[in-house]
């Protein structure tokens, strides 16, 4: 594969990120909206928000099949239009049946999105030589940035739902399925083809679960730290550190800017020092911004915890598969990919329900700890994350070094 070959694959794949993380944050950041538009009552609403990510697990899993008989490209391909057309489905309808269908596609399309766009990623990083897989969550986080801002103009203007999600996918749609013609899936390396929807794919068999379940607990973890965020820190420093309603929306935009700060200088930090020493050091400081928050006198210490949070968890999710890729080399990445992607949701759908009952049972100050305890577990499945040498960071790599931007 050419050098240009793979600048346009990394390119066109950054813009998917970008372009998920857009379409992501305008769904869940307006969801008081959608609720109101039809009628969604609060004791129903946690079912349509537990709905997406079971049937995201489930279009994960049929993108492990999927990709036995076509590339994982061609799966990303379509699987984005069909995420950005259920997001416009959403603001269109007005019965409860419109909508209950359209979160249905909408959280099968992001599973096979999500699977597929982070099997390029890892296949990329494995033609590059380096790590890179940081950078493609970076666009994601920006997107949701955007996505958030966005979604605050439409409010704040009193827009309609369609009004504010129409422009939006009428610009991303468009623009990533013209960039959907460079990806770049069918990488050689050593011999193998990797992602190619056909030969090679034997070696898709070899994913034992017994190598993949220490990075599948990671994930896991990783999500129950991150849903935490997005779910209670606003309700927790209002109701816990007394602050105001206006500056407890702060928390979770300063972890969204730390989150795109991290990814984006992350990949320097594997080169340089190593996977394992990064996934340590990022486990470290999430639980204790984590320790820092239920420890907090006040909103400016609780809002230190919140920035720690973000530096730290935001590099473990992205170096979780990229170590699966290095774990299980060849066409078997993309099968331990799907099966690691699955417990992105898993993590997402415990730790809202399982902070807010310790909150209830408890406090909200010990229920701060759980999440702190079980982000501490990566450092028992660091190793986990090197696989023989540590071939994307410290300077031991380049069994492929690619001299490429």
């Amino acid at each position: 594969m050419t050098d240009a070959r793979l600048r346009h694959g990394r390119a066109s794949l950054g813009l998917s990120f970008f372009a998920q993380g857009v379409a992501f944050a305008l769904l869940v950041t307006r969801l008081p909206a959608i609720q109101d538009r039809y009628g969604i009552s609060d004791g129903l609403l946690p079912l349509f928000l537990a709905a997406v990510p079971i049937l995201a697990g489930v279009g994960s899993v049929a993108t492990e099949q999927c990709v036995k008989r076509v590339r994982p490209s061609l799966v990303l391909r379509w699987s984005q239009p069909v995420v950005m057309l259920a997001l416009l489905g959403v603001a269109a309808g007005s019965e409860m049946w419109q909508v209950a269908v359209c979160l249905g596609v909408f959280g099968v399309a992001v599973g096979a999105l999500d699977a597929s766009m982070n099997m390029l990623g890892v296949n990329l990083q494995r033609a590059y030589g380096r790590s890179i897989m940081l950078g493609f969550h970076a666009a994601y986080s920006l997107g949701g940035i955007a996505g958030a801002s966005l979604a605050w103009v439409g409010a704040h203007w009193d827009l309609t739902l369609l009004v504010s999600y129409l422009p939006v996918v009428a610009v991303l749609l468009p623009a990533a399925f013209a960039g959907s013609r460079w990806y770049a899936d069918a990488v050689a390396e050593a011999g193998v083809a990797v992602g190619g929807g056909g030969e090679g794919k034997a070696a898709g068999s070899g994913v034992g679960f017994t190598l993949l379940l220490p990075l599948c607990l990671v994930m896991t973890f990783a999500y129950i730290g991150d849903s935490t965020v997005s779910n209670w820190s606003a309700k927790y420093l209002e109701d816990v550190l007394g602050s105001s309603e206006q500056t407890a929306t702060l928390p979770y935009n300063v972890y969204m800017v730390t989150t795109l700060v991290g990814r984006a200088v992350g990949d320097f930090g594997v080169r340089s020092f190593g996977a394992v020493a990064v996934v340590r050091a990022g486990a470290l400081l999430a639980a204790g911004g984590f320790a820092v928050v239920a420890g907090a006198p006040g909103v400016g210490v609780g809002m230190l915890g919140f920035t720690m949070l973000g530096f730290g968890l935001c590099v473990i999710v992205p170096q979780t598969f990229a170590a699966a890729g290095r774990i299980f080399p060849g066409a078997s990445s993309d099968a331990a990919v799907a099966r690691l992607n699955v417990f992105n949701y898993v993590g997402f759908l415990v730790g809202a329900p399982l902070v807010g009952a310790l909150g209830d049972a408890w406090s909200y100050r010990g229920a701060m700890l759980v999440p702190m305890v079980l982000v501490l577990v990566t450092l028992v499945y660091a190793r986990s994350f090197a696989s023989g040498t540590d071939r994307y960071g410290g300077g031991h790599e380049r069994a492929r070094a690619v001299d490429v931007g």
